[in-house]
């Protein structure tokens, strides 16, 4: 049985560039502006990387199919570069490969980059692109609102849900990624918004309306690993380590077998439940401090409360309007601002994500600080749609060495 890679790997830094509307860089950039910022925050030179790994999505927009683009940006010395994709957890693909990479003994230091460039796309939301013929002549109108829609629906009938109770949820959770991402320079949109706003906004897909999806932007992410032991010889102190890493992906199981009721996510669970027993959590509920989901809408972060196991089933709720995961709750969750407020450039949130956790557990996070720092985080992608999709799940912590 896989023993995991807990306490193997430390984040040596990070760096993350402002997400937005960056119509003045291009991709390469964004990559070199989260770079500085990570290359700075490790103390090291670019000559003492040994492998790097670039996530990016819909790469046919700006850096193509290669990981050249990654190299020449950053002058990397000659070593090897791979460029990952899955989807809306490309960001934490590349982390895993870095993080791997190290673990192995196959490099020393590490790199992982993400980054996503949107906006100059001409496209409201994400570019739409072919995927083959059977799902082209089988999802004609598919959209990703009308289908987070439909998870909404799922959940309301299986728990019983009352249509108001849940939109309230929902509007509870949008305000308070916003209050989150008012105290964050990087965000992409900072201002605060009040129930009513949520509540009378223009209807997308019933339940969703218009703030309870979140946009698209430009912006990019990044992480240096290395061992414990390295990075305690370059200096390093109070170690970040990686817990756990695990990724689970749809089977065709949701999209094709009546097992699945809608309501949930599948992916989300298992992945979940493999990363508490690779970290050592046995009640996460108790023992995580600090969350960052994919709140791609505001139902899908409610829905994931409940995968995770931090909720019990049916009462993501009662926990949501009671404030546990408001910024001065029990476990904050998006308390950057999430993707509600940075928007989701796909290559660069899974790793923005990390960023945050990163900065709280040292200290850094400047106004939205948590006064009592964080111990255990964990940071959750889900690419795709309800039924059919990938999830990654990353925990993070300090050295327990």
């Amino acid at each position: 049985m896989p023993k995991g890679i807990r306490d193997k790997v430390a984040i040596l830094g990070m760096g993350c560039s402002k997400f937005g509307e960056r119509w003045d860089m291009n991709a390469e950039d964004l990559m070199v502006e989260a770079y500085i910022e990570a290359i700075a925050d490790a103390g090291i030179e670019t000559k003492q990387i040994d492998a790097a790994w670039l996530g990016t999505a819909i790469e046919e927009q700006h850096v193509g199919k290669s990981a050249v683009p990654l190299a020449v940006a950053l002058r990397l010395p000659f070593i090897p570069v791979t460029r990952v994709e899955n989807f809306c957890a490309s960001g934490t693909e590349a982390f895993r490969g870095a993080v791997y990479a190290v673990a192995s003994g196959a490099a020393d230091i590490a790199l992982a980059l993400g980054v996503e460039k949107l906006k100059d796309t001409g496209y409201g939301g994400l570019p739409q692109r072919g995927r083959g013929t059977v799902n082209n002549m089988t999802w004609p109108n598919l959209s990703a609102p009308g289908s987070f829609a439909q998870l909404a629906a799922a959940y309301r009938a299986k728990h019983g849900t009352p249509p108001e109770d849940l939109k309230r949820a929902m509007a509870h959770i949008s305000v308070k990624s916003h209050d989150n991402g008012a105290r964050n320079p990087k965000a992409h949109l900072r201002n605060k918004i009040n129930i009513d706003t949520v509540l009378n906004a223009p209807m997308i897909a019933e339940p969703l309306g218009l703030f309870d999806c979140c946009g698209v932007s430009d912006g990019s992410a990044c992480a240096i690993v290395t061992t414990p032991e390295i990075a305690r010889s370059l200096g390093k102190t109070d170690l970040i380590t990686v817990k756990a890493l695990q990724l689970s992906v749809s089977n065709g199981t949701e999209a094709q077998h009546n097992s699945w009721d809608g309501s949930y996510f599948a992916t989300t669970r298992i992945a979940a439940k493999r990363a508490y027993a690779e970290a050592g959590i046995e009640s996460p509920r108790d023992e995580v401090n600090l969350i960052e989901v994919h709140d791609c809408f505001s139902v899908t972060e409610l829905v994931t409360m409940e995968d995770l196991h931090i909720s019990p089933e049916g009462r993501a709720v009662h926990d949501v309007l009671d404030g546990f995961y408001d910024a001065d709750g029990t476990i904050p969750c998006q308390i950057d601002g999430g993707l509600k407020c940075f928007g989701h450039p796909i290559g660069a949130s899974g790793l923005r994500m990390i960023y945050e956790m990163y900065l709280q557990m040292q200290g850094k996070a400047g106004q939205r600080q948590r006064q009592e720092l964080p111990r255990v985080g964990l940071t959750h992608n889900l690419g795709g749609l309800p039924h059919q999709n990938v999830c990654s799940i990353s925990i993070v912590g300090h050295y327990d060495g």
